[in-house]
């Protein structure tokens, strides 16, 4: 208990699946949360069911491919609590086209949520960490963001991306002394709503997710906590030594 006591953590993607346990996890473990979502009802919901029975939440909407909305939802958060320490980007799309057939449109979605809004929140919190001595940025990747799949172009070279863009400026916190560290997690197939929702589209729910569950050699997919509690570990005092790393927690599936 008590892991991040007396820090301040944003969320991004909050409003359900692996954003919503993170800031529940993070509030369970002392932290003061700011859950950001572009869904509003949901991630109101999730709050006040956070703030009810865990501790200190409020919800703001945030698209974060807008640069606007990273700056206002950094000024809510110091407004709020006084100070920013963690910053979870979580917030995350997924898009299935092969490189052929993949639209331009959909190209340009993903990588704008995926990552330009990771790339705008490190740019807007880092001076907000600098002002209460550091913090710590954790980016959420993918095992796409490790491995190729041939029907997941737009969604590879997001994920990739957001892990050399960590390494980068995981490099430049570190040379500049802001005592900001910035690491990446790479999380296999999670079940969570968005999973879900692809193998539903898909038209066979249990069958996708059988075959899903037979590419990670542990036998089974990953759930939401599971994620969770690798981004507290980053967020936590416990990872001072840590910045610039991946972070796999994928059911083995990037080791065969």
């Amino acid at each position: 208990m008590n892991r991040v006591k007396g820090k301040v953590a944003l969320i991004t993607g909050a409003a359900m699946g692996i954003g919503q346990a993170c800031a529940e996890v993070l509030a369970t473990e002392g932290a003061a949360v700011v859950l950001s979502d572009v869904n509003v009802a949901t991630g109101k919901d999730a709050a006040t069911a956070i703030e009810k029975a865990l501790g200190q939440a409020i919800f703001c909407e945030h698209d974060v491919g807008d640069e606007k909305a990273w700056q206002r939802v950094v000024s809510e958060t110091i407004v709020a609590y006084g100070r920013l320490d963690i910053l979870v980007n979580n917030a995350g799309i997924g898009v299935a086209g092969e490189v052929e057939h993949a639209s331009l449109g959909d190209w340009e979605r993903t990588l704008r949520v995926n990552l330009t809004g990771v790339f705008l929140g490190i740019k807007h919190v880092i001076p907000a960490m600098c002002r209460t001595g550091g913090g710590s940025i954790i980016n959420l990747s993918s095992i796409e963001g490790l491995v190729g799949d041939p029907t997941l172009a737009a969604y590879n070279a997001s994920k990739g991306g957001v892990r050399l863009l960590t390494k980068s400026a995981a490099l430049y916190c570190a040379h500049s002394g802001y005592g900001i560290r910035v690491n990446s997690v790479h999380p296999g197939y999670i079940w969570t709503p968005m999973v879900e929702g692809s193998l539903r589209a898909s038209g066979d729910l249990e069958a996708g997710r059988k075959r899903l569950e037979s590419l990670h050699p542990v036998g089974h997919l990953g759930e939401p906590n599971d994620i969770a509690y690798g981004v507290l570990y980053l967020a936590s005092d416990e990872s001072k030594f840590v910045t610039g790393a991946e972070l796999v927690i994928d059911g083995g599936y990037t080791a065969q």
